[in-house]
């Protein structure tokens, strides 16, 4: 009886000793979702700025990582630590053919030990894009543009039985995105008149808010939609604001929408990395700093005006418009 006394409290022990064990693995593996951030920020000179009395510097989110860069990692970043609490190995999100997102979630799970599937929009194709989301182990699912507007059905249809799966929004649209890019006001040193950023999913935008409200500062948040009639983006902004906010939207720099291009955008970004070494792309950061500029030779800002630019990477995107050049 002594005997059995003493073995149900040593198993006891044993037990309560694995689960701590355990618990303490699973948190290093949480804190270990990270990237060293390397993101500096470089002033932009220019002779109109020097006219307008304005300084413009540029937050190179770029330089995170090649190919999780940008806000990518940020919006990605508490995503894949929920993953993890829920004890998920399976990252399912979505994206059009030239996503970076599904580029680098497909980079992100290769490098944190995760399964990746990215469900695409439209017609079986190939691209540099998609052959980097395969080459770090991404199973690719092709749907039609119809059905690929029912993200939460399709996840249902192919991974309703998959246990391990975890839904990731397009573009990582989540509070757990605005969060991680809540983190970038932090990382800066000095305050800013206006912080403008390119707006996709609203996600960024929201995060940049929340962290300007967080440590009180009265810089004005500039955001870019790119899509044409993108007055709906501020709906988009508002569901990942904490706290509600006034902020400004640009609505004239679409340049025909999402992905769409002319030549005076091209010959901006050509003349833009020519001057500065800063390569940028016409998606998102080359429509942002086109506003910026175009705003300043309007008189938008006041003379003594500090504004800080967010690249928000993705360049690999550059790849899929090689033609535009």
């Amino acid at each position: 009886m002594l005997f059995l006394r003493h073995w149900f409290v040593i198993t006891h022990i044993i037990i309560i000793s694995s689960i701590a064990l355990f618990n303490w693995a699973s948190n290093l593996f949480l804190m270990n979702i990270d990237l060293e951030i390397y993101s500096p920020i470089h002033q932009i000179k220019n002779k109109l700025f020097d006219e307008q009395g304005l300084s413009i510097f540029i937050k190179r989110d770029d330089l995170i990582h090649p190919l999780i860069s940008g806000n990518k990692w940020r919006k990605l970043k508490y995503i894949l630590k929920k993953v993890s609490a829920e004890n998920k190995t399976h990252l399912v999100t979505f994206g059009g053919a030239y996503s970076n997102h599904l580029l680098a979630t497909a980079t992100a799970a290769a490098k944190f030990g995760f399964k990746s599937t990215g469900i695409v929009r439209g017609e079986d194709v190939t691209n540099d894009t998609l052959f980097l989301c395969s080459l770090h182990g991404m199973e690719l699912i092709f749907v039609d543009r119809e059905s690929y507007r029912h993200k939460e059905e399709l996840f249902k249809k192919y991974f309703g039985d998959d246990t391990d799966a975890f839904f990731i929004d397009e573009g990582g649209a989540s509070t757990e995105g605005a969060q991680g890019c809540a983190e970038l006001v932090d990382e800066l040193t000095e305050t800013y008149d206006h912080i403008f950023c390119a707006c996709g999913t609203g996600t960024t935008a929201a995060g940049i808010i929340n962290g300007i409200q967080k440590r009180k500062l009265s810089t004005e948040f500039n955001a870019i939609p790119v899509f044409k009639n993108g007055d709906f983006m501020s709906g988009e902004i508002e569901q990942y604001l904490i706290n509600p906010a006034t902020y400004k939207l640009h609505t004239d720099y679409h340049f025909g929408g999402y992905a769409k291009t002319n030549t005076e955008l091209i010959s901006f970004i050509k003349t833009f990395v020519d001057d500065t070494g800063i390569l940028i792309e016409p998606v998102y950061t080359g429509k942002m700093l086109y506003a910026i500029y175009d705003l300043a030779a309007k008189g938008h800002f006041k003379s003594g005006s500090k504004i800080l630019a967010i690249h928000t990477g993705g360049l690999i995107g550059l790849l899929g418009m090689k033609d535009k050049f």
